[in-house]
């Protein structure tokens, strides 16, 4: 039986969520919390250490991408399933630089939830589709091939926190040419933005959150 805590600050919504996790076949809640800190409190009890968590991005106290990154750091085990309302880019992408394993929105269906879940324990990592389409266009295996190493070198750049002028600078290029590189890379792997950039980055390697 695969453990789960439910992390959010919304009380009803918790409640309702861990009762449609429950009704799934091999899926129970041990808890729920309110907010980062009141999880990472719970933790220091063996029994309440989770397999997986169900985290809210927006919280009091301690929101979902700092106790991501604290439980990536000290729990490594556990993973991390975002649920939340953010669609924005950047949300997304704190999250999974955070080492959130999957970002699901919390308008998903129920069997979207219950098939993440299976996801996530199978293979590690799962993105819904909606956000799939907001991260990236169709992939494919080969472009890898065509990077050269000073673009390799960019996109290890680009899954930090660091500006293109930044990146430019740690590059000891112009930002003309680091946005040049930007844009061939974004073109050799059928990419539309940053996010994109960083899910690839961490399936094909070049990138470990």
């Amino acid at each position: 039986m695969n453990t789960i805590v439910v992390v959010d600050d919304h009380t009803l919504l918790s409640q309702a969520i861990s009762g449609l996790v429950n009704s799934f076949e091999d899926f129970e809640v041990l808890y729920t919390s309110k907010h980062g800190q009141d999880f990472i409190d719970q933790l220091k009890f063996p029994d309440k250490v989770p397999d997986i968590v169900l985290m809210d991005v927006n919280m009091p106290i301690m929101d979902g991408i700092e106790t991501t990154a604290y439980l990536k750091d000290h729990y490594p085990d556990i993973k991390v399933l975002a649920l939340s309302v953010e669609i924005e880019e950047r949300t997304i992408l704190k999250m999974i630089r955070a080492g959130a394993k999957g970002y699901l929105l919390k308008d998903t269906e129920k069997s979207v939830l219950e098939n993440a879940l299976k996801e996530v324990v199978d293979q590690g990592f799962y993105h819904t589709n909606t956000v799939a389409k907001l991260l990236m266009n169709s992939l494919d295996s080969d472009p890898t091939l065509t990077l050269k190493e000073r673009e390799i070198e960019f996109i290890e750049h680009a899954c930090t926190e660091m500006t293109y002028n930044e990146i430019a600078e740690k590059m000891f290029l112009s930002p003309k040419t680091v946005q040049g590189y930007r844009d061939t890379v974004f073109a050799k792997l059928n990419l539309k933005n940053r996010t994109g950039l960083v899910i690839y980055a961490i399936k094909h390697g070049y990138f470990k959150p």
